[in-house]
């Protein structure tokens, strides 16, 4: 790896996208040479081991950045709009996980593996948004399609785990499995309906149209990245009762005939990519596959008898790595080896 260590700062170090974030510290794929932890006063004085050294969360305060090259925010978009641009203030770029920022053109919404020329647009806020973790294995996966036949109109259906609503909906899928299978009801739910043995079609709150802002977000985060304002696109969000791992099944159009066969040569080929896809022998992406797999798995790609330029394929991702985490660190990675030398 090039460039130097990093002083970071991680925002959120005690959820679950921060802790992934860890791992991939203590993995050694963004070495730093100082780490600070922040949290909310209800985490403050927890103890983190890496590498070695015990870190103990903070509280974060007036000055919390000071010294720093980078803070990584794995918080609410609430708690990312308030400290941002105190971090900004204090001399440190921001890559923020969250939703605070993803729509303002100001600040470049970034999967490092499909638009990383876009992470130049971080001096006019000092801000790196990385997209919804959904978009994130859809975007690698889009994106080369995309350059070679273009795309003219994309249809997701999205599968949502549990932790895509945090470490409270791990929790509450885990009790409910729990109490279920003891034969008791469980308790109400906070994120609109039982998670365990269901399929729930709202991910966030509707819109006016009937979107939920999950599917809104996942359509506009699609133009943005793949640098297509014209794309036609839709989605539909379903949470489902799975810990970990995003799965969409994607029909497209594409501007020119592109075939199965050639698409599969074309991932194969992409970075970020790994082709799973070989129905005859029940190989093709699964949820369980996908965790703490830093790529996005792609398989049952096949074309759409149905239109002319169609195409059909199913594609996942960790939510908690590559949605978020593992974004965040690459997105890092090209900060340090391009602007922060």
């Amino acid at each position: 790896m090039t460039g130097r260590p990093l002083r970071i700062a991680l925002l959120g170090a005690t959820g679950a996208v921060g802790r992934a974030f860890l791992e991939l510290l203590q993995e050694g794929e963004l070495p730093a040479s100082e780490v600070r932890l922040f949290a909310s006063e209800r985490s403050r004085e927890e103890r983190v081991e890496l590498q070695g050294e015990e870190l103990v969360v903070e509280a974060p305060g007036d000055k919390a950045f000071r010294g720093l090259d980078l803070a990584v925010f794995a918080a609410s978009a609430d708690v990312a709009r308030a400290w941002a641009p105190r971090a900004r203030a204090e001399g440190v770029v921001v890559v923020d996980t969250s939703s605070a920022f993803r729509a303002d053109p100001e600040v470049p919404l970034v999967v490092a593996d499909a638009n990383p020329e876009a992470i130049a647009g971080y001096a006019a806020k000092g801000i790196v948004a990385s997209p919804s973790a959904a978009v994130v294995p859809l975007a690698l996966v889009l994106g080369p399609l995309w350059r070679v036949a273009g795309i003219e109109r994309a249809a997701v259906a999205l599968y949502q785990p549990a932790t895509a609503a945090g470490r409270r909906g791990a929790r509450q899928l885990e009790a409910e499995v729990l109490k279920l299978l003891n034969g008791e009801e469980p308790d109400p739910s906070d994120l609109s309906h039982r998670m365990a043995f269901n399929l729930v079609p709202q991910v966030g709150a509707f819109g006016p149209d009937g979107s939920t802002e999950e599917e809104a977000a996942v359509q506009a985060e699609l133009r943005r990245v793949l640098g297509a304002p014209s794309l036609l696109a839709t989605a539909t969000a379903v949470r489902v009762p799975v810990f970990h791992g995003t799965g969409a099944a994607v029909n497209l159009r594409t501007g020119r005939k592109l075939g199965a066969a050639e698409a599969r040569e074309i991932l194969r080929k992409s970075p970020g990519v790994k082709v799973l896809d070989s129905p005859a022998e029940r190989v093709y992406p699964m949820p369980m596959l996908a965790v703490h797999d830093d790529a996005a798995l792609v398989g049952r790609i096949r074309d759409d008898a149905t239109q002319e330029c169609g195409l059909d394929l199913f594609v996942v991702g960790d939510n908690l790595r590559l949605g978020a985490a593992t974004n965040a660190v690459r997105i890092a990675r090209i900060l340090r080896d391009r602007f922060l030398a």
